[in-house]
């Protein structure tokens, strides 16, 4: 076993503990960071969405910048602005950074804040880097964009733009948790009170350790045959005649989707100790990478037809070749 991935482990035991009942949101928040992709939260609220993104910064002793969406932010809230100074009796303007020029950025209900603030995040997203008044300015090496949001209430919100939603690696719904874990929540809130919880700090130079041998894991031209046609069955449903695929899409996902179900499979199979990836890999991930690249058609949402249930039904006509 590498350093990196001893030290990778260490840190989702860690979190782990601090986070109990939610392992598949600490899975993909560490699949986000291993392949330098953003993350979108989507649960109700006490479902520990900000917990977790939390538990990863103060485990790996990182910056964190939190900024809670709402209808009067502004973009150079999270950007950074240009502030008048007098230096030696001369006007000067200088730049002032925002909370985006911190390692990780939880954006809370994000969905709060008008299209104009979200936008703001676009480039930051894709290029790590920021651009206020014509000059550019790179962000930290290690950068993610943590978001949340709240799938049930709408009044006040602001769908997010289908370019943005394409930016985040995954959409990972978080869920209520089971009985056994409703009770080890209480006794790890009753003990936090009592004595607050350290973590040991893991060097974030193994994330980048890390993502150079995730490079080495090998992909068979049969696994990118199967990632190729799980997206294009997103884009060419009526390939599948026997299948109500063609009725419930209405647009599908962008190469953006290959991508990340590449890079996605290839860190989790890194993950488990293996130099390759199979399929298995690829159908753990593929929910979370395509759920929020999918646009179902009006039919689909009238019969209460889910992102989910396309995925699993994609899945179902779609053989390993």
């Amino acid at each position: 076993m590498s350093p990196s991935l001893a030290a990778l482990q260490q840190l989702k035991s860690q979190i782990e503990m601090s986070v109990i009942g939610q392992s598949h949101v600490v899975d993909c928040l560490l699949l986000a960071l291993l392949t330098n992709g953003n993350v979108l939260l989507e649960g109700l609220p006490g479902t520990a969405k900000t917990r977790s993104v939390k538990s990863l910064a103060k485990s790996l002793a990182i910056d964190l910048g939190r900024v809670q969406f709402t209808p009067d932010l502004l973009p150079s809230d999270i950007t950074g602005t240009e502030v008048y100074h007098e230096i030696n009796g001369k006007p000067t303007l200088t730049f002032q950074p925002g909370p985006v020029f911190n390692n990780i950025l939880l954006a809370d209900e994000i969905n709060r804040s008008p299209a104009k603030v979200q936008a703001a995040l676009l480039e930051a997203m894709e290029e790590r880097q920021i651009t206020v008044a014509g000059k550019t300015y790179p962000l930290p090496k290690l950068f993610m964009v943590l978001a949340t949001q709240n799938p049930i209430e709408q009044e006040g919100t602001y769908p997010l733009p289908e370019a943005q939603m394409d930016r985040f690696i995954m959409k990972v719904t978080v869920d209520y948790p089971d009985e056994s874990a409703e009770a080890k929540i209480i006794n790890l809130v009753r003990n936090e009170e009592k004595t607050e919880m350290v973590f040991a700090k893991i060097d974030p130079e193994h994330i980048f350790t890390a993502r150079d041998e995730i490079h080495d894991v090998h992909m068979s031209e049969a696994m990118i045959d199967y990632i190729v046609a799980i997206v294009m069955a997103t884009r060419k449903p009526q390939r599948y005649p026997d299948s109500p695929l063609q009725q419930w899409l209405t647009v599908g996902s962008s190469p953006r989707a290959s991508i990340a179900l590449d890079k996605c499979a290839r860190a989790r199979a890194w993950l488990s100790g293996r130099d390759y990836c199979d399929p298995d890999d690829v159908r753990s991930i593929v929910h979370s990478v395509l759920r929020h690249r999918l646009v179902l058609s009006y039919d689909a949402i009238a019969d209460g037809i889910t992102a989910d249930q396309v995925i699993d039904e994609i899945l179902r006509q779609v053989a390993v070749a």
